[in-house]
């Protein structure tokens, strides 16, 4: 079993800045695929990330891809969502989520644990 809890969520105004938290705990980190989703108001969860903590491969969605940075501390057993250039269409409840695979993974059925979610909200 994973237990993740994610924070860093709230408000901030379109190209501002956020950095997301996610703590793991119960299994060996390391050896975990991370990854970020997120889902609109309204609409179906989304890939945003992910990062083999094997390889240190990472892979992003177009629609992110230059604005947001995924990093991890080991040591903390904490994976990061830095988030930069918001905009409203970024608004969502992120969600992180754990997968056993070593590799990347994209699709949501491919993780097994997930976090509670944290709100971002990107005021226009």
């Amino acid at each position: 079993q994973v237990q993740l809890v994610e924070s860093g969520g709230g408000l901030v105004q379109a190209g501002g800045s956020l950095r997301l938290s996610c703590v793991a705990s119960g299994r060996t980190f390391s050896s975990l695929t991370m990854g970020w989703f997120r889902q609109p108001p309204g609409k179906e969860r989304e890939f945003v990330v992910s990062i083999s903590q094997i390889t240190g491969n990472t892979y992003y969605a177009d629609s992110v891809k230059g604005r947001f940075g995924i990093s991890r501390d080991i040591a903390k057993n904490t994976v990061y969502l830095q988030m930069n250039s918001l905009k409203p269409d970024d608004t969502a409840v992120y969600y992180c989520a754990a997968s056993t695979s070593v590799i990347i993974r994209t699709a949501i059925r491919d993780y097994s644990y997930w976090g509670q979610g944290t709100q971002v909200t990107v005021s226009s």
